[in-house]
């Protein structure tokens, strides 16, 4: 299978399961979004875990098309799980205009980029999708934990149950 349809079925999957988080957390109060849990490294909230898996893919997308990081976004902002949604939407349709140029050459590309420590790095551009995608499903299995220890329903989020087909 070529990269780039391989890609593009992960990013789908991807979009699928930011869904799935975001439309269980929206069953919650803001109580329960901004409720102190220990995540991760440290306390967070299920609030600030949303917010990261959005900052985490709307960075890496800036860092694919070449642009010059500034800081990470804020992750402490207390918007609703419906602006959150927005901005995971908006970070998706520019991804996906931008993943629409690229051929496979493109993805054999090497890049630099610099994290938010401000180090610089080289990948290439494959890998640095790869590190898009992969970002956020460690953070999405954090909200779907979070989301189950506030007294949510879980998430399904299991890539065969997006993909498959009754037999």
């Amino acid at each position: 299978m070529a990269a780039l349809p391989f890609m593009a079925r992960l990013f789908d999957y991807s979009d699928w399961a930011n869904a799935q988080v975001l439309a269980a957390a929206a069953g919650l109060s803001d109580e329960q979004l901004d409720r102190p849990l220990e995540i991760g490294p440290g306390p967070g909230t299920l609030r600030r875990v949303l917010m990261h898996t959005w900052a985490g893919e709307d960075t890496w997308l800036r860092r694919w098309r070449g642009e010059v990081e500034a800081e990470w976004p804020k992750e402490g902002e207390r918007l609703s799980v419906a602006q959150v949604r927005e901005r995971f939407e908006a970070t998706r349709l520019q991804r996906a205009a931008f993943v629409g140029t690229l051929d496979e050459a493109a993805l054999a590309r090497e890049q630099t980029y610099r994290d938010s420590r401000g180090g610089l790095f080289r990948a290439t551009l494959g890998d640095m999708l790869a590190q898009g995608i992969v970002h956020s499903v460690h953070h999405r299995a954090q909200a779907t934990n979070a989301i189950r220890r506030l007294g949510g329903a879980a998430p399904e989020m299991d890539y065969m149950v997006r993909i498959r087909r009754p037999a």
